[in-house]
């Protein structure tokens, strides 16, 4: 009998110290595997890395009051802790945290230097998502209580962050295997509730992104409103607040669709098939009309 038990209390220890090794032992293998990207010694404010990859540094503890990015970001802190207040709920995150802040928020922040370093962040702007990565549409929208801006970690995805910033940080890195890189992180991220600020798009690019996924479809402005729970008229009157229109955003995303076809060796009919043209000459007028040149592919007149 006493067998059996100790036998259980060497398997709960066992599974207490598995538990706190994914947190601990994967935040410290992220910062060593990071450690070669740290900003030199003695730099203040923004280093940049690359295309919108860069360290935020300071000296000293700062509040920053009341800012508002003007893009989501990924951050993972590198030296020190940082304290995000939002109304009056405040998170904290200690170094080998992977945290996304949403842009277009007010927030208090307080970054907070380490005992005996400068406190450092390495961040990534997500302007937009890349292509094949879905926005937030028909899931719930972000709101403003109850948010959770931690990332939970696991091996997966300090692999992909740890090769989206050398990729992105490198001189030598072709864009499409940076967007790749980006992509892979993005993709880890979606299904978590704490990167929902990093799938939220505006309401021109939800409807350009259904369009996107079946250009040739018979797109109506009733039925993308009913696809993104809105009203028709609410529809309209929420992209002309925002300088655009259905039928705009409508023609912009089926010419894109034709050029692509062009590109990959289709013929201009072809093209204008998966552009949702029926008349040929109709998709030749448009395409002339937005890129300055007639559609020349494959098996053209």
């Amino acid at each position: 009998m006493g067998v059996f038990y100790l036998a259980i209390l060497a398997y709960l220890l066992a599974m207490n110290i598995h538990y706190k090794s994914d947190g601990t032992d994967l935040r410290l293998t992220l910062l060593e595997r990071l450690r070669p990207m740290m900003a030199p010694s003695g730099t203040a404010g923004r280093y940049q890395h690359g295309n919108r990859l860069f360290s935020y540094c300071s000296f000293d503890r700062e509040r920053l009051k009341a800012i508002e990015l003007p893009n989501p970001i990924i951050g993972i802190i590198l030296r020190g802790e940082k304290e995000v207040w939002l109304g009056d709920t405040t998170q904290v995150f200690e170094a080998g945290t992977v945290f996304v802040l949403p842009g277009r928020v007010r927030m208090d922040v307080v970054n907070i230097p380490a005992e005996r370093a400068p406190y450092e962040a390495l961040l990534l702007e997500v302007p937009s998502l890349p292509p094949g990565i879905a926005p937030l549409i028909d899931r719930p929208r972000l709101g403003s209580g109850g948010l959770e801006f931690r990332i939970p970690l696991n091996s997966d995805l300090v692999d992909a962050l740890v090769h989206a910033a050398t990729s992105i940080a490198s001189d030598t890195m072709g864009e499409a295997v940076k967007t790749l890189r980006l992509t892979e992180v993005l993709t880890l991220m979606q299904p978590l509730a704490a990167a929902r600020p990093l799938f939220q798009t505006s309401l021109p690019e939800d409807v350009a992104w259904l369009i996107r996924a079946a250009p040739s479809e018979a797109w109506t402005v009733e039925r993308i409103a009913e696809r993104l729970g809105l009203g028709a008229s609410t529809l309209r009157r929420r992209l002309t607040s925002e300088g655009q229109s259905f039928r705009q955003i409508l023609r912009a995303e089926r010419l894109k669709a034709g050029q692509s076809a062009l590109a990959s060796g289709a013929s201009s009919l072809v093209a204008a098939q998966a552009a949702g043209y029926n008349s040929r000459s109709h998709f030749a007028r448009r395409y002339r009309e937005r890129y300055g040149r007639s559609p020349a592919g494959r098996g053209s007149d």
